[in-house]
């Protein structure tokens, strides 16, 4: 599983950050930061996450992405 941030269409709403808390975060200035390829465990929130995001700025993949 990859996941994939757009950052020139993401606006730091923050719910990919509350739906998976484990793979995305805010740096101190606000930037969104996340792990690329979290494990398998994590699907479902990150699943959760790119559903929550308002403008479709995460994706998730499978495959070497």
């Amino acid at each position: 599983m990859k996941v994939h941030v757009d950052m020139a269409l993401c606006e730091s709403h923050g719910q990919c950050v509350f739906a998976a808390p484990d793979v995305f975060s805010f740096d101190e200035d606000e930037e969104l930061l996340y792990e690329s390829a979290p494990g398998p465990g994590l699907r479902a929130a990150v699943e959760q996450a790119a559903r929550s995001c308002p403008v479709r700025a995460v994706r998730l993949t499978d495959g070497p992405e």
